[in-house]
């Protein structure tokens, strides 16, 4: 009885705390992108089959759209500037990846020769896309850096300057397993982004970025022929997808 008594409170502390939530982003200006009971508002991939889908109020992904072109989950309105709230987690990894040190000005830790030192370790990946372009996805990995990268212009960037700023600060991230929260704001091209309450990016600049555009949860990896996964699988789910359009 007493074991029983604890769980009901905790089940009813979590749907009070939930509401008070949405309470809270309502008189804030914000709506929902996710009504936690189905995908509307959103654009399933064409063939998908239920890979992308809603399990117990979150969005669930299993790495294995079936869908022969673009497997992402697209948001159905495009949007330009706006404060961006979601909860993410890595359900769990996916198998070892050969990661490279990626340091403080975005450049990669290197030998001698110029190739990129790597270290075999558990990982997973996913990302959201901003203005319909994958060139501005916010990475959700294990990397030692952390995630909320924009790894389209760090990766590509000539600017030293441009690169270090979308290079996080800070790796913020909870342990694969546990939810974690991202704060988006996209103002123009400039973008600032605090993961689980710290500053990871700020005001960074995003050059060429599209005016307008919608907004994606990435696919990426996904299974072997054999039936494990590519050690980089978007093993993933969304919450409190709230979105805050700014003038």
């Amino acid at each position: 009885m007493i074991r029983f008594s604890y769980v009901f409170g905790v089940l009813l502390l979590c749907i009070s705390g939930s509401v008070a939530r949405a309470e809270g982003e309502m008189e804030d200006g914000f709506v929902r992108l996710f009504n936690g009971t189905d995908l509307s508002g959103w654009v399933i991939p064409e063939g998908d089959n239920g890979h992308w889908q809603v399990v117990d109020g979150v969005i669930d992904y299993d790495a294995s759209s079936e869908a022969q072109g673009d497997k992402n989950l697209w948001s159905e309105n495009a949007y330009r500037n706006f404060i961006l709230k979601l909860d993410w987690r890595i359900k769990e990894t996916s198998g070892l990846y050969d990661t490279p040190i990626v340091l403080k000005d975005g450049s990669y830790l290197q030998d001698k020769d110029g190739k990129n030192i790597t270290i075999k370790r558990p990982n997973a990946d996913s990302g959201v896309y901003l203005r319909g372009t994958s060139r501005a996805q916010l990475n959700i990995w294990c990397w030692p850096i952390g995630s909320g990268e924009v790894y389209g212009y760090r990766n590509r960037q000539e600017d030293p300057v441009v690169r270090a700023a979308v290079t996080p600060r800070i790796n913020a991230d909870n342990p694969v397993g546990e939810w974690n929260t991202f704060e988006i704001i996209l103002l123009e091209n400039r973008l600032t982004v605090l993961l689980n309450g710290k500053m990871v990016l700020e005001n960074s600049e995003l050059p060429d970025l599209p005016e307008a555009g919608r907004i994606a949860l990435q696919h990426h990896g996904g299974p072997n022929p054999d039936g494990t996964f590519k050690p980089a699988s978007s093993l993933v789910q969304f919450r409190n997808i709230w979105i805050k359009e700014l003038p």
